[in-house]
């Protein structure tokens, strides 16, 4: 008798119980944004060797002036330690140390000291004014684009103040406030909003009018809730974009405006400030002016490279 051979075809398939609780699992795995907006971003090597780099920046900033005070004017009495190279600086104070291993600046204070205290300033700075101008920003970008009687009052308030020059804004809002960090953080949050938020009611009339929006209108919805659930959601990936171009401007801000004498006072460490005091005599001293530029230049650059593919991560289209 021949052996019964088996069609391939016949087991595709397979019967399945009548149960109903059985038929309403869906066998689908569960989906999370953020988790795939970090698998997406992660998936780029460069992020990850711009994070190390930036965690040690960030580790300095913050540990070496806890650990060890920065004052520009420690050894100012003594002239022999003015403008040492790091060689020279390290052979004094009797061998390989840390606070002389970038030399010594024009009164004597420690050039690595010195940038570690400057890196946290600009990194303080820019965290709380962009914290503060993204928030107000975002709020008022939303009532903004959704109120039509508000969007008149802002359009003419926006109109006058975007004409005049934002540096200059900033410098004489200094002048009259005084030269500190407080200042310096109110002058750049005072106006410093009134652009993102004209960004986001740009943003919020494109998507205020589409179905769902006038749906939950049609049923009451109050408008808090349908800017909160509705309108900000949708908007995740253009405010993480706009995120990323805010924070190094505000370090290339401190830095601009600290270098030609209008920013920060002198009681506080900033990157402008040792580039300013170094840029008289880097051809005879590079010690001093290239270290606090080439940290100021990594901050920023990182800052908006991470920032840029972050918002690309965080675009849906890009999670296919």
């Amino acid at each position: 008798m021949a052996a019964q051979t088996t069609h391939p075809q016949e087991n595709l398939f397979r019967f399945i119980d009548k149960d109903t609780i059985q038929s309403e699992k869906i066998t689908a795995p569960r989906y999370s944004y953020w988790a795939s907006v970090f698998r997406v971003f992660f998936r780029k090597k460069i992020n990850i060797v711009l994070i190390c780099i930036f965690i040690v920046i960030l580790l300095g900033a913050f540990i070496v002036p806890a650990i060890a005070p920065y004052n520009a004017y420690e050894n100012i009495r003594d002239a022999t330690t003015f403008n040492m190279s790091p060689a020279k600086a390290m052979e004094r104070n009797g061998g390989f140390s840390f606070k002389w291993i970038l030399g010594s600046g024009g009164m004597g204070n420690s050039i690595f000291y010195g940038i570690m205290a400057s890196a946290r300033t600009s990194l303080v700075l820019a965290v709380i004014c962009a914290a503060i101008n993204m928030t107000i920003g975002i709020l008022m970008g939303a009532v903004w684009g959704y109120s039509k009687r508000f969007d008149q009052v802002m359009l003419v308030i926006y109109n006058i103040i975007a004409n005049v020059p934002y540096i200059l804004l900033i410098s004489v809002l200094v002048y009259v406030i005084g030269a500190g960090f407080w200042s310096f953080v109110f002058a750049l949050t005072v106006t410093g909003w009134l652009g993102i938020s004209y960004f986001f009611r740009t943003q919020v009339l494109i998507i205020r009018d589409r179905e769902y929006s006038l749906a939950s209108r049609c049923l009451g919805t109050p408008i808090p809730r349908m800017i909160t659930r509705n309108i900000l959601p949708f908007l995740t990936s253009v405010t993480v974009t706009l995120l990323a171009t805010e924070l190094p401007s505000y370090i290339s801000m401190e830095v601009f405006l600290s270098y030609i004498g209008v920013g920060l006072s002198a009681e506080v460490p900033s990157l402008g400030r040792m580039i300013q005091e170094g840029q008289s005599a880097f051809l005879v001293y590079p010690w001093e002016f290239w270290p606090p530029v080439a940290i100021a230049a990594a901050i920023t650059i990182i800052l908006y490279v991470l920032g840029q593919n972050l918002a690309d991560a965080s675009d849906p289209r890009t999670h296919m």
